[in-house]
């Protein structure tokens, strides 16, 4: 199995920014596809961003678009979520979620029944 491990989650006041990270545990970190997904409470999980094994293709959520960017560093075993102009509604707990890109395709980077693993996830709050 994969370990991942988020961190920079954190208390932000609207407008400013956080920059999340996923480490994950291994030596075939290129090997998976890497997602963001995040839930509030009382609330499905929603996707954020995906990245594709070489970090070439990325993929947003509508709600986040242009404010929010994922990256990936192969060499460190991490993926990124920088946040931008952040907005209450962001608030939520934030999880990375990893997905083979072994012998298969990847279909539906914005469903989370495709990732194989997840993280504990962090959390993250906006304030008005």
């Amino acid at each position: 199995q994969v370990q991942l491990v988020e961190s920079g989650g954190g208390l932000v006041q609207a407008a400013g920014s956080l920059r999340l990270s996923c480490a994950a545990s291994g030596r075939t970190f290129s090997n998976y596809h890497m997602g963001w997904f995040r839930q509030a409470p009382g609330k499905e999980r929603e996707f954020v961003a995906a990245i594709n094994w070489s970090g070439n293709i990325t993929y947003y959520g509508d709600s986040v678009k242009g404010r929010f960017t994922i990256s990936r560093d192969n060499a460190k075993n991490t993926v990124y979520l920088q946040m931008n102009s952040l907005k209450p509604e962001d608030t939520a707990v934030y999880y990375c979620a990893a997905d083979s890109a072994l012998f298969k395709r990847w279909t539906t980077p914005r469903s989370a029944y495709e990732y194989d693993y997840w993280g504990q996830g962090t959390q993250v709050t906006v304030s008005s």
